[in-house]
C-alpha cells in the first residue's frame, strides 16, 4: 500500500525536484499558496511552496526503489525514521488537497489578534485537540505554532 512521504529539497529547488521525481514516475504533491511579494515599489501575489524546501511523494516502501529519491536532482534527502521513509498521515494530505482552489492554490486563513506565547488548541483536522503556543505569523497569512507531540516540542 502506498503512502505519502516528505522529501527535503535543496534551497528553492522544489519545482526542480518535483519535475525530476515526476520524470522518474513518482506521484508528487507540491502545495502552493499566494505569497505577497514587494519589488521595485510594486506589490503582487505569487505562488510559493506552502512548505518551503519540502515536497510530498507517494511510494510503496516494500516495492518502490525509494532510495533513488535521495539522488534525484533538486533533492537533499528523504525524511526517514529508523532507516525507513516516514509516512505522512493521509488525512494531512487530504486536508491540504481539500483547501486547494481550481488553480491548485491552497487558501490559508488570516490570523487576527494573536501574540507570541498565546496558548492555542487545534480544533479540527488530524491534530485535533493538540495544544500549543503561538510563535509568530509570517508571509502575511501563515503562522508558526509550537506543538508538543510524543513528549517533545
Amino acid at each position: 500500500m502506498s503512502h505519502w512521504c516528505a522529501v527535503h529539497t535543496q534551497a528553492r529547488a522544489e519545482d526542480k525536484a518535483a519535475f525530476h521525481l515526476r520524470r522518474q514516475g513518482y506521484s508528487v504533491f507540491l502545495p502552493r499558496y499566494l505569497k505577497r511579494r514587494r519589488h521595485a515599489r510594486k506589490v503582487d501575489w505569487v505562488p510559493a511552496p506552502l512548505f518551503p524546501r519540502y515536497v510530498f511523494v507517494a511510494i510503496e516502501p516494500a516495492v518502490t526503489r525509494w532510495r533513488a529519491i535521495r539522488s534525484t536532482v533538486g533533492v537533499a534527502d528523504l525524511v526517514c525514521f529508523g532507516g525507513q521513509p516516514a509516512a505522512v498521515p493521509p488525512t494531512v494530505i487530504a486536508e491540504i488537497d481539500a483547501r486547494q482552489d481550481e488553480h491548485g492554490i491552497v487558501t490559508v486563513n488570516p490570523v487576527d489578534n494573536m501574540k507570541r506565547g498565546d496558548r492555542i488548541q487545534v480544533v479540527a483536522g488530524p491534530l485535533c485537540d493538540v495544544e500549543g503556543l503561538f510563535e509568530c505569523a509570517g508571509d502575511d497569512d501563515r503562522v508558526t505554532i509550537l506543538l508538543e507531540l510524543m513528549g517533545r516540542q
